[in-house]
């Protein structure tokens, strides 16, 4: 690949590792939400098994519209065939439930669909895009991946995050910088019962936030209240600005708001795991970007 000699040989060693990873299946159907995760795996399964890779989004009420439809460029853009598929998880009454492990009955549906389109469509493997920094987190998804035989090449290869954003960069992806993406079901303490209204209402601050230009940002969903976490480097704006967030969040239906001091961290909801102890609403999460 152009450009090779100018790589750091660490990350060299990984992007060899990685096509090695693909190489080994004749075709593959990756799980493509346009995140930068599966971007990556998707731009070089595509230069590695050319005319041999389909990707395929699932569309669903925990993902935001405009996710799909970034999903859809990309795919364009590498000249790859692409499948958009329903994922509905609110059909699922353990989803709803929203216990510890809800991600295990979202990925095992999602890729029990994967799974059969890619014997449908006579390709060898399904990809997800998993890597060495999801190993870190409690990651319930995982169990439904390894159960359905998925394969996870980021991570055999042992490609980080800040790896896959530095290859990501060598290749000139549009992903490179881009925020870490999570279903909107990872907004609420387990336990919490999640609805469509509650999905919509968290979706319709995150959205008003991102077109003030706020970037890596979550909506926690605590009953009435909206806890805000931002990147540390967007924290002092958001104080500056609190009571137009305020409003933003009484429009979407919340009664109180609050500013996270801590600031944004993937999974925060996890925390009241590590600590052993339940969430205030008396429930037991996030969940990362691999779908």
């Amino acid at each position: 690949m152009n450009g090779m000699e100018k790589m750091d040989p660490a990350l060299k060693a990984k992007l060899q590792a990685l096509e090695v990873e693909i190489g080994r299946y004749p075709s593959a159907l990756v799980a493509f939400s346009g995140g930068v995760d599966s971007t990556l795996l998707a731009y070089v399964a595509g230069r590695v098994l050319a005319g041999k890779v389909w990707l395929v989004t699932a569309e669903s009420s925990t993902y935001p519209v405009e996710e799909r439809e970034e999903a859809r460029r990309l795919a364009q853009d590498f000249a790859l065939p692409h499948l958009i598929v329903r994922s509905e998880e609110l059909e699922i009454p353990e989803f709803l439930d929203n216990p510890p492990d809800r991600c295990y009955y979202c990925k095992r549906e999602l890729f029990a669909q994967l799974v059969r389109i890619a014997k449908e469509r006579g390709l060898a493997v399904v990809f997800d895009g998993n890597n060495a920094s999801d190993l870190s987190d409690f990651r319930p998804g995982r169990r439904a991946v390894e159960e359905l035989g998925v394969v996870s090449p980021l991570e055999r290869a042992g490609l980080t995050k800040e790896d896959i954003r530095a290859l990501s960069r060598h290749f000139d992806l549009t992903t490179s910088e881009k925020p870490a993406m999570a279903c909107l079901a990872s907004r609420f303490p387990y336990g919490e019962r999640i609805t469509r209204e509650k999905l919509d209402r968290v979706g319709q601050v995150e959205r008003a936030l991102r077109r003030m230009g706020f970037t890596q940002l979550r909506v926690r969903s605590h009953g009435d209240l909206a806890r805000l976490e931002f990147e540390s480097g967007e924290m002092q704006r958001a104080f500056d600005e609190r009571e137009t967030l305020a409003q933003l969040c009484r429009e979407a239906g919340f009664v109180h708001s609050s500013l996270d001091l801590t600031g944004y961290r993937c999974g925060s909801m996890n925390e009241a795991l590590r600590m052993g102890k339940p969430s205030p609403e008396a429930g037991e999460k996030e969940s990362g970007e691999t779908k």
